[in-house]
């Protein structure tokens, strides 16, 4: 995997929307992204047609996405927010322009797309990241994501991947001033869970929102078994609030397929259980997110129980949110019960 050198404050950082354009919904929490991610790392973002432009099609997400790869003041890329229909983009991307310079992605959700994209041509990414989520809304930018948005695209080194405490699903509505000044409701965090052996493994990274891995499957554009062998897979459900059922469904086809086999260690993401939608109690949650927990376990102790497991940290559709590294390399240390990030 290529390892691109880091930015400098003073460079310049493309601001996309690959998948849905939020801040056309939400624009006063964009311009708050916008200056805090000057403020914190000193990089300047430059905007591109298709940012805030609502509806905008595939191929001109494209466009812009190539634009900005094709840009050689740009060097680096970070995605507002996911979306639904990023698949529909990744055809129109230019491999020739991802190789001749190539930059780190920020995204999750449905820019798991765009990393595997980018994987499957030997550059290396990170799973994590949304101005619109992250940067712009809430008091402040959580420690644990500042950090690693500050290793990803500026610092680099080691880093251990720690649990802040307390978690929520869902912040404000972003056309609520509140949005601007206040967190999402936020409850403390169960313990991570362990299994597999006691041993420490370490590999490079692949996988994102268990959602798009399974469209990923279906339009044949996975990695093959034997490009995932000895890899890290990093999972994580998304805001549909994907029943446990579901997931075991779809981890035992992986089974089937032998990629789970072909894994040294899997790390499953807190799930996000909650929505505007749909508030469970908090005794309703703890269970919804134990049985999540419970058929990974299952159906990792059935296809590959020689892997390093764990479960309930928190990346993907959850805040505080670490940035992990796709393609990158993460260390799953079984015995000591720790996870090691190399950005």
């Amino acid at each position: 995997m290529l390892h691109v050198p880091k930015a400098r404050p003073g460079d310049r950082i493309a601001v996309l929307s690959p998948a849905f354009a939020a801040p056309a919904v939400g624009p006063e929490v964009h311009e708050q992204a916008m200056r805090r991610l000057r403020e914190l790392t000193g990089l300047v973002p430059v905007e591109y047609s298709t940012t805030r432009q609502l509806d905008a099609s595939p191929r001109a997400r494209a466009a812009d996405m190539n634009s900005a790869l094709a840009d050689p003041g740009i060097r680096a890329i970070i995605a507002t927010i996911g979306g639904s229909d990023q698949i529909l983009v990744t055809p129109h991307l230019d491999p020739a322009l991802a190789a001749a310079d190539p930059k780190p992605f920020l995204g999750y959700s449905d820019n798991t797309n765009i990393l595997n994209w980018l994987w499957r041509r030997g550059v290396a990414g990170f799973y994590g990241g949304s101005t619109q989520v992250h940067l712009g809304a809430g008091p402040a930018v959580d420690d644990v994501h500042l950090r690693a948005l500050r290793a990803a695209l500026l610092d680099g080194g080691e880093v251990e991947i720690t649990e802040p405490g307390e978690s929520e699903d869902i912040g404000r509505h972003w056309d609520d001033p509140a949005a601007l000044t206040e967190y999402g409701d936020r409850e403390p965090t169960e313990p991570w869970t362990w299994a597999g052996p006691g041993k420490s493994v370490t590999g490079r990274t692949w996988g994102g929102c268990l959602e798009v891995v399974n469209q990923l499957a279906l339009a044949d554009r996975m990695p093959s078994n034997d490009e995932l062998a000895g890899t890290i897979l990093i999972l994580e459900t998304s805001e549909r609030l994907t029943p446990a059922h579901h997931v075991a469904e779809q981890l035992r086809a992986y089974g089937e397929r032998g990629l789970l086999a072909a894994v040294a260690g899997v790390l499953f993401a807190r799930p996000a259980v909650s929505s505007f939608e749909v508030m469970p109690t908090a005794t309703e949650r703890s269970a919804l997110r134990a049985a999540q927990r419970d058929v990974v376990l299952e159906t990792l102790d059935r296809y590959n129980p020689d892997a390093v497991v764990c479960v309930g940290v928190p990346f993907g559709h959850t805040r505080p949110q670490w940035i992990l590294p796709y393609g990158g390399e993460m260390t799953l240390d079984g015995r000591n019960r720790a996870v090691t990030a190399r950005f």
